[in-house]
């Protein structure tokens, strides 16, 4: 079965609590006229403040966190004309960072510098805006701030932030997601399921379409805390399509961090965008290996990465920034196993085009009849880059891939 989350059984996050957590934590204030960024390898900037300091999530779990509140002027509201800069921040150690807020007029755009754990201040960079979200009616929606995507920047000490453009009360979110026993020694937990070929050669009847299930890792194994997830999961119809992401993250991590970076989309899902779990269905990394995101991955459940589109679809990222470097070979067989696996159960084409009805999105107004590729691009759907440009390049080949091994299943 496929499944989504009821809005009426949806637990919100606890707000109050939330706000109480910001509210300890001292607001920073974004310095007006902040002039042209540093230059990757320039003198470090001089800190101001106390070390900022991350809390445990939970007393037994290994990733921590803490959300910044920045402000320039009444209320918190980051002023339109020109850039507005942090000093620079002694931090606790931490991994990977994002930015949220309320929305203001207009564009907003948002830089971090961060330092390296025992090394120095890197360059500039962008931080992508958040296009991944939920459907526009349901409750994650309704709790979802405007934000960046997390960025992974590695083992680091400190950083900077600079915002242009108006956003009121803007909050710097820093997570270390720690380091978990067997985060680099991982076998897949879920084994590949096959089921028995067609009698004397003769293709599997729809009714008995075959389940070719790949290998992949567990929830429980990248260490997916199930106290921050919520809402109870309900059935949906069908999946017509599957979009094709990625998280504009770093494209250099080894192995061993994986299971980390997957921690920290998690915690900023959940608790930064107040979402019900992970937004997508699953994850593979740049070595193909395929890892569980939402709950229930074998019956599927609605996810929260492509807006006005979830409700028929699966949702995979790839982890990396594909519109800085290509995808591997192992990227594109990892994207095409699950591909298969999902789109063979409904008797999809995977090279060809479906119509779908969206519930609204910044691309297609509620209830208009699209048609659209099976597998998609994130950007076939909303005003985004995503999947990025070499990643959306390979989109061809993943479908005529998918489409050859979805005629194996049946042979």
């Amino acid at each position: 079965m496929v499944m989504s989350f009821s809005d009426s059984s949806f637990r919100r996050r606890d707000l109050a609590g939330l706000a109480a957590a910001v509210a300890a934590v001292p607001v920073v204030a974004l310095a007006t006229g902040a002039g042209p960024a540093s230059a990757a390898g320039a003198a470090a900037p001089v800190t101001a403040g106390p070390r900022v300091r991350l809390r445990a999530e939970d007393a037994d779990d290994v990733v921590s966190a803490v959300d910044i509140p920045l402000a320039v002027g009444a209320g918190g509201l980051a002023r339109a004309a020109g850039p507005v800069r942090t000093a620079a921040l002694d931090t606790d150690r931490f991994a990977m960072l994002g930015v949220t807020w309320h929305d203001g007029r207009g564009a907003a755009q948002v830089r971090v510098r961060v330092r390296a754990v025992g090394g120095g201040w890197g360059a500039w960079r962008r931080l992508s805006e958040l296009h991944d979200r939920p459907n526009a009616a349901s409750a994650e929606a309704r709790a979802t701030p405007s934000a960046t995507e997390p960025l992974w920047v590695g083992p680091s000490d400190g950083v900077q932030v600079e915002v242009a453009g108006a956003m009121v009360q803007p909050v710097l979110t820093l997570i270390d997601p720690g380091r978990r026993a067997g985060d680099s020694t991982l076998t897949p937990a879920v084994a590949p399921v096959r089921d028995e070929p067609a009698v004397a050669g003769r293709a599997v009847p729809k009714k008995k379409a075959p389940n070719r299930q790949p290998a992949f890792y567990t929830r429980a194994q990248w260490g997916a805390d199930p106290r921050w997830a919520s809402g109870t999961p309900v059935q949906v119809r069908t999946i017509k399509q599957v979009h094709v992401h990625h998280t504009a993250t770093a494209n250099d991590y080894a192995a061993a961090d994986v299971p980390a970076i997957l921690r920290g989309i998690y915690r900023y899902h959940t608790k930064s965008l107040g979402w019900s779990d992970v937004g997508y269905n699953f994850f593979v990394d740049r070595f193909g290996r395929i890892w569980a995101g939402r709950r229930r991955p074998k019956g599927q459940t609605q996810g929260a990465h492509t807006l006005g589109f979830n409700h028929v679809s699966v949702g995979i990222a790839v982890l990396g920034n594909h519109d800085a470097a290509a995808p591997s070979d192992a990227v594109i067989a990892g994207v095409t196993r699950v591909a298969a696996w999902k789109l063979a159960k409904y008797h999809r084409n995977a090279a060809g085009t479906i119509r779908v009805t969206s519930r609204g999105s910044d691309k297609y107004r509620k209830g208009r009849k699209v048609v659209l590729p099976v597998i998609d691009g994130h950007r076939d759907t909303n005003d985004t880059a995503c999947p990025g440009r070499y990643l959306y390049a390979e989109l061809p080949r993943i479908r005529a891939r998918t489409a050859r091994r979805m005629r194996r299943f049946n042979t």
